[in-house]
């Protein structure tokens, strides 16, 4: 098991509003990297605000990017030996009426808004999840990399993913820089779901947040439900549905799976 996840209540006041923090790492060459990120990536963040020209707000495109890149740079420092550990991210700030999700490699985020299933990353997988989106293949060409089919599409061959944190020895073709995406909360947004691939290959955005809705709604109930602070707690309960629901269809990776209610006080 290399993934590893994060969930940081109330992690930052700023201006008097509470942030809650969410990621899932999911590593690969070894679990190091992920387990780097899963202790100091949101405490860089704290460290990395960027305030908005004329003080409006945080610049949460720059504070995202500039974190993302000290954290990459915090794993590859004295890593001698280990340039072939590495781990994708994908994390997300919930707080003053927003969500803001930043991906790095092939983890997702979804949103499930009004009942309809909104894909809040992109995935930076080989071969590309997009094909009318070319960028990363001619990103990685352009530095003078190679995508080589070596037991499916990978670059030089040997990561399936085109960004990530750490991969020392992939570099510039494999880079850290995140996708940011900002989205205003409105009374619709029910919930979101932060996942690594191992639930994603083998479960639609639609049929997880269809599995999830019903668990909220208590449609579906599991023999143990998970118990924190002394509460049946729905979101946690709903995320091992949709492990369970990706093991039994199949799924041979590392599943980790967050699920956030946005309603609830």
């Amino acid at each position: 098991m290399e993934d590893a996840v994060k969930v940081g209540l109330g992690f930052m006041v700023k201006g008097g509003e509470k942030f809650d923090f969410y990621g899932v790492y999911d590593g690969h060459g070894g679990s190091g990297v992920a387990e780097e990120c899963k202790e100091r990536l949101h405490k860089v963040l704290v460290e990395e605000i960027v305030v908005e020209e004329g003080g409006n707000g945080i610049d949460w495109g720059r504070t995202m990017k500039r974190s993302f890149e000290k954290m990459d740079e915090e794993v590859s420092r004295g890593r001698l030996g280990e340039e072939m550990v590495g781990s994708t991210a994908v994390v997300a700030v919930v707080g003053n009426g927003k969500v803001v999700v930043a991906n790095c490699g092939d983890s997702r985020a979804v949103l499930s808004r009004g009942g309809v299933a909104v894909a809040l990353s992109f995935d930076h997988k080989v071969p590309f999840a997009k094909p009318e989106r070319p960028v990363e293949l001619e990103r990685i060409e352009a530095a003078g990399g190679r995508v080589i089919n070596w037991n499916g599409n990978r670059v030089l061959g040997v990561l399936a993913t085109s960004r990530s944190i750490g991969d020392g020895y992939l570099k510039p073709f494999v880079i850290c820089k995140p996708e940011v995406n900002i989205r205003e909360l409105t009374d619709g947004d029910e919930f979101l779901i932060l996942a690594s691939d191992g639930l994603w290959d083998v479960v639609s955005n639609k049929v997880a947040c269809q599995v999830v809705r019903k668990c909220l709604n208590s449609q579906v109930r599991r023999k143990s439900i998970a118990i924190v602070d002394g509460n049946r707690n729905r979101a946690a309960g709903a995320a091992a549905v949709l492990v369970e629901l990706a093991m039994a269809r199949g799924s041979k990776d590392n599943i980790s799976v967050i699920v956030v209610e946005l309603n609830k006080t």
